[in-house]
């Protein structure tokens, strides 16, 4: 790009805006949002973005429709004040469960999310540890997925003693993704045979592929989301011999009552990026790691033109 960067933070994690700010040393660009009585909202760029490289910093936090809202007319309004680039960065990707047609007459919502980033003007995307891969297949325009694993794994080994922790994926879907964690960490794993019978997020684990006893359970997902999954998994490892049980995952959704869940359950800690905003709690200690300078390093490859592969490792 001939332009130089320009950074956009919308409303939905402006502590995450500016901490890649800081690493990159650039400032935000000075915006203006309002939000009129008939609930529209106006976005205005105070600043001229003429041919040049321009981030907008966006996450699905709650309000998530509002904020989706939000960054489509970032992106429109961008493009029409001749933006030269408009990367969305959008660390937890909205919608991202909703990647396929698994019951009659309902959205692939993911795909939706895809084709309105792209209409808004979306040049390319850049996004961390998304639910399914093939979201990457939904778009037309370059889509990075930046990887949270290495820099989880770098934290979990600084802050506790491994030696004896025993790594658990808390269904057969996470186990392809727990063998990275596996392969960086020395350790062995175990996988929680769960079944789920309806969307009412009350799991049930029937049966564990490994060994847990008389080890401390350390279970790795890509996302918390309502907490039943990890309850349930702690749960069950404790029945099944273990000492003591905590928990890593990328994405803190941490819906409704999550937190309250994980407070009276088997679990001593949770460890999360900071891709979405926690509010700190004085039920549950979530500890978050940030990923802002990760993506700082890949916002000045993508407008260098460099290879975003050497940041996977």
């Amino acid at each position: 790009m001939n332009g130089e960067i320009t950074l956009v933070a919308g409303n939905s994690h402006l502590a995450f805006a500016r901490e890649i700010s800081e690493c990159l040393g650039i400032p935000l660009a000075r915006t203006l949002f309002k939000r009129f009585g008939n609930e529209n909202l106006m976005f205005q760029c105070l600043e001229n973005v003429r041919e040049q490289d321009v981030f907008v910093i966006q996450t699905s936090a709650p309000p998530l429709s509002d904020h989706i809202i939000e960054v489509l007319i970032m992106v429109d309004a961008l493009k029409h004040a001749s933006a030269g680039r408009v990367t969305v960065i959008l660390p937890y990707f909205p919608y991202a469960r909703s990647d396929k047609k698994d019951r009659p007459r309902i959205s692939i919502t993911a795909r939706l999310m895809a084709d309105l980033l792209e209409t808004a003007g979306a040049d390319r995307v850049l996004t961390m540890n998304l639910h399914s891969p093939q979201v990457q297949g939904f778009f037309r325009i370059p889509v990075d997925q930046l990887n949270a694993t290495p820099i989880l794994c770098d934290h979990l080994r600084a802050s506790t003693p491994l030696d004896d922790h025993v790594l658990v994926a808390s269904d057969v879907g996470e186990a392809k993704d727990l063998q990275s964690y596996a392969e960086r960490l020395g350790l062995p794993l175990a996988i929680i045979d769960k079944r789920r019978k309806d969307d009412s997020e009350q799991p049930r684990a029937v049966a564990l592929i490994g060994e847990v006893g008389g080890r401390n359970a350390l279970i790795i997902d890509d996302e918390v989301a309502s907490g039943g999954t990890l309850v349930e998994a702690a749960s069950f490892l404790v029945s099944q011999g273990a000492l003591r049980v905590e928990a890593a995952a990328v994405h803190p959704v941490l819906s409704g009552s999550a937190i309250e869940r994980l407070g009276g359950s088997a679990i001593e800690r949770l460890v999360v990026t900071n891709t979405i905003p926690v509010k700190p709690s004085p039920e549950f200690p979530v500890t978050q790691v940030s990923v802002a300078p990760l993506f700082a390093e890949a916002i000045k490859a993508i407008h260098s033109g460099s290879s975003i592969s050497a940041l996977f490792h």
